[in-house]
């Protein structure tokens, strides 16, 4: 499933994160998550997609692929603030129309 995101902002997000999983740094299985799901007003702009791998994609989602201590929220932060910090001070994943939806 490819959520729809265009191939070229998906590039620029693998781009932006290395070609690695911003949280584990692996670069086996890559995968494109919503920080904030567009459910809740999240876009499909860079400011809100990371880079996470299958085994923390899933457990993002809350269907870890192994047993671990870490939660599916702290993984949500985790996210969360890595996204923040490299888009500090502007980050707003919210703004529709402000950056690029790709």
């Amino acid at each position: 499933m490819n959520a729809n995101i265009k191939s070229a902002t998906r590039r620029e997000v693998y781009r932006r994160d290395g070609y690695r999983c911003a949280l584990c740094d692996s670069s086996q299985g890559l995968q494109v998550h919503h920080a904030i799901p567009r459910g809740e007003g999240g876009t499909d702009s860079p400011h809100n997609l990371i880079t996470l791998c299958s085994y923390c994609h899933s457990h993002a989602h809350g269907r870890p692929l192994y047993d671990t201590p870490v939660t599916a929220a702290e993984i949500a932060q985790a996210c969360v603030e890595y996204l923040a910090d490299y888009y500090a001070p502007d980050w707003n994943p919210w703004a529709k129309g402000r950056w690029s939806d790709g």
